[in-house]
Order: C-alpha cells, then sequence, then structure tokens
C-alpha cells in the first residue's frame, strides 16, 4: 500500500486489497505492483473493470469504461420500458460496456434484447466480443460509426447508446497520464470543440432508429448544449440529463 500510495494512487488502500486479490503468488503481486507503479491503469493491470454491477474485461489499448456512463445504461433502460423486445446498438462500444450493462439489466427485466456493439479499432472489437461472448445473438462489427452496421439495422434500432470521444482536441494532453498514454486517441479526440464525432452520429442517428426509438449520447455538462444542438438539428427531439452523484451528463433523442 505505502508503494502504491507513493506512486500517486488516490485510493491506495482500495487498489491493494484488489491487486492481493488478484495475484496467485507473491511473484505474481509483485509483477502487478509494478506495473501500477508505472502508471499502467488499474484497470488494466487487474484485466477487468467494475461497472453497473458487472466486470468487464479489458484490454492494452481500448477505453477504459468509466463510472460516469452507468448513465447511458440506467437512460437506455428508462427509454426501453415497457418492451418485450428490442434492437439495441452500443456505438463506439470500446469493451463493449455498455451494450453488456443494457443486455443483462433488459434480460432481468423481461426484454429481449438483440445487441449489435460497433468501433473503429479492431482492438476495441475484439475485447468487446469477448465481453459479449455470453449474451445471446449478440453481434460485434468494425467500421466507422454507422458504416459498422448491417444495412438491415436501417430504420430499425430502437435504442442507440452512444459514448463518442469528446475531449477538445487542445485538452487531450491535459488528461490523466493513465488515459492519454494507455487509451487509443481515437476515443478521446473529438476535435477542436470536442463535438465533431457528436454531430456526425446525430446527423446519422434518425435514419437508423425505429419511430420512437432513443439515442443516449454521453457528453459533458459544459458540452450538452452543442450535443443538444446537434441532435436537433439532426431532427431529433431531444433533453439534457445530467447527475450529480455520478458527475456525468448525456443527452437523450428520439426519433
Amino acid at each position: 500500500m505505502r508503494r502504491l500510495r507513493a506512486a500517486g494512487c488516490v485510493f491506495a488502500e482500495e487498489e491493494a486489497d484488489l491487486l492481493l486479490a488478484q495475484a496467485s503468488s507473491a511473484g505474481g503481486l509483485e509483477a502487478l505492483v509494478r506495473r501500477r507503479e508505472g502508471g499502467e491503469p488499474l484497470e488494466l493491470v487487474l484485466g477487468w473493470a467494475a461497472f453497473a454491477g458487472l466486470r468487464v474485461g479489458t484490454a492494452a489499448g481500448v477505453f477504459v469504461p468509466r463510472r460516469r456512463s452507468e448513465l447511458l445504461v440506467r437512460e437506455g433502460l428508462g427509454a426501453l420500458a415497457g418492451a418485450h423486445a428490442a434492437v439495441v446498438v452500443d456505438l463506439c462500444c470500446g469493451t463493449g460496456a455498455v451494450g453488456l450493462a443494457v443486455a443483462v439489466a433488459a434480460a432481468r427485466a423481461g426484454v429481449a434484447v438483440r445487441l449489435h456493439a460497433a468501433d473503429v479499432d479492431p482492438l476495441a472489437t475484439a475485447c468487446a466480443a469477448q465481453n459479449l461472448r455470453d449474451v445471446p445473438g449478440a453481434q460485434v462489427h468494425t467500421g466507422d460509426l454507422f458504416a459498422a452496421l448491417p444495412g438491415a439495422l436501417r430504420g430499425r434500432v430502437d435504442l442507440l447508446l452512444v459514448n463518442a470521444p469528446y475531449v477538445p482536441t487542445g485538452r487531450v494532453a491535459l488528461m490523466p497520464p493513465e488515459a492519454r498514454d494507455h487509451e487509443p486517441l481515437t476515443a478521446l479526440d473529438g476535435g477542436a470543440d470536442g463535438l465533431d464525432v457528436h454531430r456526425r452520429v446525430a446527423a446519422g442517428a434518425g435514419t437508423w432508429l425505429a419511430p420512437g426509438g432513443a439515442l443516449v449520447l454521453e457528453t459533458s455538462e459544459p458540452q450538452a448544449a452543442g450535443t443538444l444542438a446537434a441532435c436537433r438539428a439532426g431532427g431529433l427531439s431531444a433533453t439534457a440529463v445530467h447527475d450529480d452523484d455520478l458527475e456525468a451528463s448525456c443527452v437523450l433523442a428520439r426519433a
């Protein structure tokens, strides 16, 4: 614990407990601690991230799911309330954590989800495929935003979950080293104002959503107005949602 604290780990005691539980030997523990001391994200050292009550597998070079993205899960499940079946797309899926959490919770609520996950990065889709292996019928696609999806989904998506990059280019260098040194730039850099990918998603979402279908798009509180404007420009009705406990924001939009 002292070594972790000296390395700058804010929650050193909790991290020490997790590393102890993960290690199978003293030598294995030493290797894990050295990786953490070297600045590797805890979730990569452990090989998993805690998210929405699940353990989601992580992989080097893949965006690590953040607790704030649990807001997407909550709002997405709310959008599915009353449904018996739904086509769900997790776009910019990374590890597939958001889609996985929605599929698991929806199944418990009796909603049959047909899940598709997509990302531009093949490292991410390989990781997502592993995480979604036990979700019946789940499919993972590699490609740029909607171009990755099967054409048969056009106009049939009931829930579109998106955690696209939204860090302004000039602020990427100011991010914690755990993010900027270990996660792909494509998962962080959202362009000059951070909203380039949001505009692309909002412009195309209406074509893919079923009538009454919902888009849940993660944003930040300062950028929410811009994300809202992009969704409305794309012909969607939209509202911003903020959660102080999660320190999270998203836009919920409907076709």
